[in-house]
């Protein structure tokens, strides 16, 4: 069977967020993310494109890293205004029927005990269309913010999350057994409380009793995605990913990335099939080559330069405002963001300066770009899977939600030409959508299945 690729909006609730500078281009409507029918204008546009699900990005914090300020985020809108990603949904969820909703959520500041209660009343509203994007937070900003004195450090943000995910998975599919909830009006019966069951969960950072407080959803566990670049944050993704979200502009290191990624999962006795791997790409569309590569040269002049420097100094915790922008920037390490520093520090094929760095961020969050025809975004997108071993895509925006719509009307045809993309949704679920129809349910070798007891 010719292999089957997936597909996913990138999206976050917040003007222009991954093309720096582009809420000044006249076709942009990123700056109207502030109301309904831009959300639900998106949500109709993807379910016309057979995507899987719109992933929605987020951070808690300013872009404050660049010039220990936040004055260039704000300036620029870099990110920044930064609305909540889980509101949007139901009027989505309203005007769709197959699109599942992909949302960013930090274990590092929420509690497993209600975002379990969120999660799960969103996968009933949607009728089992519900993923969630396990972060940790990078930002310092975020830290300060929300508490702390200063952001935790990498290890103990992976082990607090793996302790998070512990007591949701135990609230998910350990709390309430099936059949639980009865209907039986005869004996003034709802749920029968012998099938409804505490966690008692005790650890290092949470202590849950339970019950979960919503009897089980369609698919009981959202679908898990995660996009650890870190080895801390591969071995996370390799423990609970279910898909994972990775960018990169060489080809070479996406290779490395899934082929060590797969076997990280495999370590952990886990299929390595059954973690679906989507790289990040930027569809610049035209009618001819030349069409679209003086679109790309168009689209780089709204660019903001300043803009960029903040986001990227956001993303890798280093304050790119101190040095020379013809500095190669190379062999570093970072708290924040090691895949967003790896991208141009250990690029196979080329060194960065820190100008051209920013100049390749600003559009498309510095992932790789397609440009050209639809046939050869449809042949680069090949490529790409088969040899990099990626199972789907991500996609970017220049401009919103054109982007979005010029990838529906003139790629998603030609992959479906070519039989690797869906004509038709088979299924209702999210879950279904990644794995085939029957698939509502997290697998049983799952760490949310297995080795837990209530």
């Amino acid at each position: 069977m010719t292999k089957q690729i997936h597909l996913n909006g990138f999206i976050q609730n917040s003007p222009s967020p991954h093309s720096i500078g582009l809420w000044k281009h006249d076709k942009d409507l990123g700056r109207k993310h502030n109301t309904l029918s831009y959300w639900t204008e998106v949500a109709k546009i993807l379910e016309k494109g057979k995507f899987d699900a719109l992933f929605i990005a987020d951070v808690l914090g300013t872009y404050s890293t660049y010039e220990n300020s936040h004055r260039a985020a704000t300036t620029h809108a870099v990110q920044l205004p930064a609305h909540d990603p889980l509101v949007p949904i139901s009027a989505m969820a309203a005007v769709t029927k197959h699109l599942g909703f992909a949302a960013t959520i930090s274990t590092t500041y929420a509690q497993p005990y209600s975002l379990a209660r969120q999660l799960s009343t969103l996968d009933h509203l949607t009728n089992g269309r519900i993923a969630w994007n396990v972060v940790t937070s990078y930002l310092e900003s975020e830290a300060k913010n929300l508490g702390l004195k200063d952001r935790l450090p990498k290890e103990l943000r992976y082990q607090r999350a793996d302790e998070f995910l512990e007591v949701v998975y135990k609230l998910w599919e350990h709390s309430w057994e099936e059949h639980s909830v009865v209907y039986d009006k005869n004996n003034d019966q709802f749920a029968d409380p012998n099938k409804v069951h505490l966690i008692n969960h005790k650890g290092r950072y949470f202590n849950v009793p339970g019950p979960h407080l919503v009897e089980p959803s369609p698919q009981r566990t959202p679908v898990i995605f995660q996009a650890g670049a870190s080895p801390k944050g591969r071995d996370f993704a390799a423990t609970h990913a279910e898909a994972v979200f990775t960018k990169n502009h060489s080809l070479k290191a996406v290779k490395e990335y899934t082929i060590d990624l797969r076997a990280r999962a495999k370590k952990k006795g886990r299929n390595p099939k059954n973690i679906k791997i989507f790289l990040m790409i930027l569809p610049i569309v035209g009618r001819t080559e030349e069409e679209a590569y003086r679109k790309y040269q168009q689209l780089t002049e709204h660019v903001s330069y300043e803009g960029t420097a903040a986001l990227l100094s956001g993303h890798t915790g280093i304050d790119f405002a101190q040095y020379d922008p013809d500095q190669y920037i190379e062999n570093m390490e970072t708290d924040a963001v090691q895949g967003n520093l790896d991208m141009y520090t250990k690029d196979p094929n080329k060194k960065w300066t820190l100008k051209e760095a920013v100049k390749n961020h600003g559009l498309g969050n510095g992932t790789v770009k397609f440009i050209g025809t639809p046939e050869q975004i449809a042949d680069e997108m090949q490529v790409w899977a088969t040899e990099g071993d990626i199972d789907g895509f991500n996609i970017a925006q220049f401009y919103s939600p054109g982007t979005f719509s010029e990838f529906v009307d003139y790629v998603v045809p030609v992959l479906q030409e070519r039989g690797i993309f869906r004509r038709n949704y088979e299924a209702v679920t999210l879950r279904e959508h990644l794995f085939g129809k029957g698939h509502v349910n997290i697998s049983d070798e799952h760490p949310a299945r297995n080795g837990l007891t209530v």
